[in-house]
Formats: C-alpha cells, structure tokens, sequence
C-alpha cells in the first residue's frame, strides 16, 4: 500500500501507538539473577524545557515487529525505479528548465560572492572524468561538482519556482542530476562501468529532472517544513539522492536505503534564510544539499545500509524528532504534474512571492508617467496579498544588512521598482545605486502588505496555484490611483506561451558575457531544437560551456 492510500490509515495507527504508553526493558541474561536480590529504583526521564521530543518511556526502543520500509520512502523508490515518464509536456517543460537553470548559474558566475565558494577544495585539482563545471575550467569529483553546480543555479535565486505547503525550487536539483550524469558518461567513455556502463544523453537528464521535480513537489504540497523551522533544501537532498541512485545504478533496494540515509542526514535551519540572520548561505544551501544527495549515494554504493523507519520510528524518527509527531499527507501520486506546472522566473530576479507585486509596480509606473508623477510623489502603497508572501518577505522596517536581506524583502523590490522602473541582482549588492538610494530606503518604509484570504486560498487551489499581490497607491496630494491586481506571474503555466520568448532570451543574455556571439547563437539553436538537444550525449553538451 503506497503512502498516498496509507494517509488516513497511517494517521490513524500512529495515534493510537502514541496513546499506548508502551515501555520497556533490554534486559541480559546475567541482569535477571540480579533483579531478585537488588531493588529496582524506577526514573523518570524528563524532558529538558526546550526539547521538541516526546517523554522518554525507556532507555531501549521497541523492537519493531519487522523491517519494512516506510512507505514514504518505498513510494519514492518505486517512482523512480517503476514508473516510465509518459508526458510530452513535462519533457518539454523540462527542456525550457534545463536551458533557464543553466543561464541562471552563469549569470551567477559574474558575482564574486558566488566564484569565492567555487572550485576544489585543492587549488589546481582536477579529477581524471571528472564533472566539468559549466562556465569555469572546473573539473571536479561529483560530489564537489554537484556543489558548485547546486550554488551556481541557486545563487541569485533565478530559476524556477514552486510554491504549496512548503516552497521550493525543484531545478535545484540539477547540481546533483548533471553533475552526476557528466561524471557517469566521462567515465564510462574512458571504459568505466559506472551505471549500467553507457553514456547518458541530455534525456536521462531530463526524466531525471522530471522525477527529482515531482518528488519534491508533490511532498511540498501537503507538508510545511517551513513552519517548523527546517529550510527546503531538506527535500532537494531526498529528491536528489532518488533520482542519482537510479543514475548510478543502484537497486530499488538500495534506492530505499540512500533515501533513508537523506531523512537522518542533518537538516538545514531557515534562520540563514530570516532576520536577524538573513546571509548568503540561503544561496549556496542547494548547492550543499546536492553535494549530500551525491555522497550518501556513493556511500551506498559501497555497501552501506539504510534505515526502514527512519521516518516513523517512535521517539527518534523523523516525525517526532523534527515534525511535530505528525506524519506526511499526500495530496497526490506521482506522476509528472509538478514539472507540467513548474512556475518560471522570468522577469525579475526576485523571491517568486514578489513577482506579481514588482509586475503591478512596472505598470503603476506608467500610469504615474501618464499623469505626470514619479515616486517621489507617492505617499504610502499598500499591497493585498497571500500569507505565503507576507511569511517569508514582508521586511517593512527590517535594516536592509544585506544582498540576502533585500532579494527577500517585498518593499525593496517594488520601491526600487518604483524609482528606477527596474529591478536587476546587480540592484540586491552592498553600494548599488538602489542600495544607497534615501528615496528607496524611504519609500519601503511607506509599503504595508495586508493578506487578503482569497488570494491565500487561490494560492493553495490545485485548480489555480496563483500568485497574487494587488498594489494600491496613494500620492502626496491625496490622488489613489485605481488598484493594480497581478493574479499570475509571467512564468505562470496560464502564461507559459506568453512566457517563452523571455525565457528564451533571459537564456541568450545570460550566454553573452561568457561566449562569443556566435558560440550563443549555436546553444540558442540547440536548445530550440528538442530532438536533437535530447539524443545528445550529456559530457559533449556539457563541453560546450566549458571555459579553459
């Protein structure tokens, strides 16, 4: 029975085993002459203030009965061993997303930030078949590579988006994914046995992608890891290290037991992520979550074992050790629905709960043109939007320390939006012209974001999944211009045909300051032309963005 049946009934039997007060006793042979002659002093553990575990009933667990895997992780092992991608529409949604996410890591590589966690470990090392690191001369052993590619991508948060219970960003795990099938194709060019022996083509990468996508987002859909404190790399880590077992090889067993090494790995804190501790690491905690995914996989492969409960075990499982006690929902089986519903940053390097608030804050701008008014002539904007927004980047009168703080704070993006009719990362770094702008700094201070239910429901409906934030402006001489309402971003699926040509060039533009003209011109090309980019082979596409 998979996960998604089990829900109710899993619910159901979990409570009743945390009613059940049950305790024990690991007792030795040799301890049981011992209990007739000397008293037993029976202790209660008690459980320190801060501790978000249940009361300890013994110093030994139950024994389980047997040793079947938890649900949740046959599922996915399942998914990814059993069920063959049917779906023209994701394998083209992927195609767009592998191009963007790709753009988005070289465009990444023009900040310093970023190329200072970048390379070996060891200046100089390069690693025989090795993952090539696109846009440097990087090449690197996997699990490093699957690093730099994992930071690269999510540095500027650029690529793409999904939004539920818990947010994300699925093409994160594209650092694992290609990093790993760069390595495989190398290596087993070089008559390496890795895998299955064979070379993979751009295709393996996509249904990966598409798996890696689904996995991710169809736990997010129920589950809020955010809520209690864990960041969602948590689940690029689990989706990753799926799909990369299946890359490498390994069974649908060891499959399960890679997927179980995942959820006992330390999970990552949001706090790099809030105020007061709003700093880079929210950039580069993809990348790390990659690197994780690559190495328990290989640790795997070398023999290593995995945990059937690691989820459900009472008291030290994940469920009562991180989330409260209460296992997973699933809304969903999986198929292929996340990537066919992937959101696309397209316009704006900004946090995806921002996108339609910088959006109504571009057409605002016209209409201030029109009547001849300019930012300094408003007086306050208030922003009707969804929880989600109002949870994660409503900053109005936090200090903007930061590039981490202001990529995640809704009033200086649409401020900066505002005065200069723009918003680009190079706008996020310390000493930009936004960074320094008083009128900015002015004008974020004077925008109140009140959460409309609606939006928050449309925001969770399956039928919608929209993004919502309504701007309404209020000028110095008492003028309220008419509410600016943006339901779906760009890179909305109900706006992916309008969306296409800006991905495509947003693509193209994040080529240019790497390769010459008409170097772009040959991956633009390809990148249009699906079954060719498909049938090739993953290192010989990966070549094409290396830079000696």
């Amino acid at each position: 029975m998979s996960a998604f049946s089990r829900n109710i009934c899993s619910t159901a039997s979990r409570t009743i085993r945390q009613r059940a007060n049950i305790s024990c006793k690991a007792v030795r042979p040799i301890a049981l002459a011992a209990t007739a002659r000397t008293p037993v002093v029976q202790r209660t553990a008690i459980a320190a203030p801060f501790s978000t575990m249940p009361t300890l009933r013994s110093g030994a667990a139950v024994p389980a009965a047997t040793r079947e895997f938890d649900p949740e992780i046959t599922d996915v092992a399942n998914y990814v061993h059993n069920v063959k991608v049917e779906s023209d529409l994701a394998f083209e949604t992927a195609r767009w997303v592998f191009i963007d996410t790709l753009g988005c890591g070289l465009k990444a590589l023009e900040f310093q930030q970023c190329k200072n966690i970048l390379g070996p470990v060891v200046e100089g090392t390069v690693v025989p078949n090795g993952t090539k690191v696109p846009g440097t001369p990087y090449q690197l052993d996997p699990v490093l590579g699957a690093f730099n590619i994992g930071a690269m991508i999510r540095w500027l948060d650029f690529n793409d988006c999904w939004l539920a219970a818990e947010w994300g960003h699925p093409s994160d795990n594209l650092g694992a994914i290609l990093a790993t099938a760069d390595w495989i194709s190398r290596t087993n060019r070089a008559g390496g046995k890795l895998g299955n022996g064979k070379v993979l083509k751009v295709r393996d990468v996509l249904e990966a992608m598409i798996k890696a996508h689904e996995i991710q987002g169809c736990m997010a859909l129920e589950n809020s890891f955010n809520k209690v404190g864990l960041d969602h790399v948590v689940l690029v880590k689990v989706a990753s290290t799926a799909v990369v077992a299946k890359m490498l090889g390994l069974s649908e067993a060891q499959t399960r037991d890679a997927a179980s090494q995942a959820w006992c790995d330390g999970q990552s804190m949001r706090t790099y992520r809030h105020s007061p501790n709003t700093m880079s690491r929210k950039s580069w905690a993809a990348g790390d979550a990659c690197e994780k995914a690559v190495n328990l996989c290989l640790k795997v492969m070398r023999g290593e074992g995995g945990m059937p409960t690691v989820l459900s075990a009472p008291t030290w499982g994940f469920y009562d050790v991180n989330f409260g006690g209460k296992p997973f929902k699933f809304q969903r089986p999986y198929g292929s629905y996340v990537m066919e519903n992937v959101l696309f940053k397209v316009s704006y390097p900004a946090e995806f709960h921002s996108q339609t608030a910088i959006e109504a804050a571009k057409r605002i701008n016209v209409k201030l043109r029109k009547i001849g008014k300019t930012a300094e002539d408003i007086e306050s904007v208030t922003n009707r939007t969804h929880e989600a927004c109002i949870r994660i980047i409503d900053k109005q009168f936090k200090p903007m320390d930061n590039f981490a703080d202001r990529d995640h704070c809704v009033q200086y993006m649409v401020s900066t939006m505002f005065v200069f009719d723009r918003l680009e990362a190079a706008d996020y770094t310390d000493g930009s012209e936004a960074a320094t702008s008083q009128l900015v700094e002015s004008l974020r201070q004077r925008i109140t974001c009140v959460e409309d239910p609606q939006f928050t429901r449309d925001y969770h409906d399956p039928e919608k999944r929209t993004i919502a934030n309504a701007l309404t402006v209020k000028l110095r001489d008492g003028t309220v211009l008419e509410e600016e309402v943006v339901e779906a971003p760009l890179g909305h699926k109900l706006r992916r045909e309008e969306a296409k040509p800006e991905i495509l060039a947003k693509y193209k533009r994040h080529l240019g300051p790497h390769f010459p003209a008409e170097h772009v011109d040959k991956l633009v090309a390809l990148s249009q032309d699906g079954k060719a980019l498909e049938e090739m082979d993953v290192d010989e596409y990966v070549d094409l963005y290396v830079k000696n």
